[in-house]
């Protein structure tokens, strides 16, 4: 039976799809080539596969999935619609972005900036998409569920996720790479977080 999403607002879902687009240009040209990894569920999928030799392939869509499936029982239906936007426009601009070389690659000698400048795309990318009601990862809709569900605020989650498997990580990712991802996650849930509070 066909999902039906009659209070969807089209402006909000070419923001989702224009936001998650923007992130994915950040997560191709930056993150991939600086080699700072991630918090939430990323980093627990990688985690995952390091340590217990679990298929990223399997891991990310149990993962996300049980996220999303959070977000549609806690947030509802135009959360569903809000973020097939979102994760088409990661997608769509991925896949564009893979056709050319990163307009960037000294970046990935420069970690300080690169976890700055990721940040930068992260949040504000995450940030437009979580404010119109979507999410481009499993980390957005857990974020947003729990934060309907608690009130504590978004930022604060973000970061309680990421510092957790940051911290895990250490398991097997030396302690200076880490602390770049550290500034990437404390700066981009920041900003997911001001930008949520924005009205528009």
């Amino acid at each position: 039976m066909a999902l039906h999403f009659p209070k969807l607002k089209p402006a909000y879902c070419l923001v989702a799809f224009l936001a998650s687009a923007f992130q994915a240009f950040g997560m191709y040209n930056i993150h991939a080539l600086s080699g700072v990894t991630e918090g939430g569920i990323f980093g627990l999928i990688l985690l995952l596969a390091h340590w217990f030799h679990l298929s990223p392939a399997i891991s990310s869509f149990v993962l996300n999935a049980s996220c999303y499936a959070l977000g549609w029982r806690t947030l509802g239906r135009d959360f569903i619609g809000y973020s097939i936007a979102a994760s088409c426009g990661y997608s769509t601009a991925y896949a564009v972005c893979e056709r050319f070389p990163p307009l960037w690659p000294q970046i990935a000698s420069m970690p300080l900036t690169a976890s700055i400048v990721g940040a930068l795309f992260i949040g504000i990318g995450a940030g437009l998409c979580v404010r119109v009601g979507g999410a481009t990862s499993g980390d957005d809709a857990l974020a947003m569920s729990l934060n309907r569900l608690t009130k504590i605020p978004i930022q604060w989650l973000y970061l309680i996720s990421d510092l957790t498997v940051l911290g895990l990580s250490l398991s097997y990712i030396p302690l200076k790479r880490i602390g770049y991802s550290l500034l990437t996650v404390v700066l981009s849930g920041q900003i997911i977080g001001w930008i949520q509070r924005i009205r528009f």
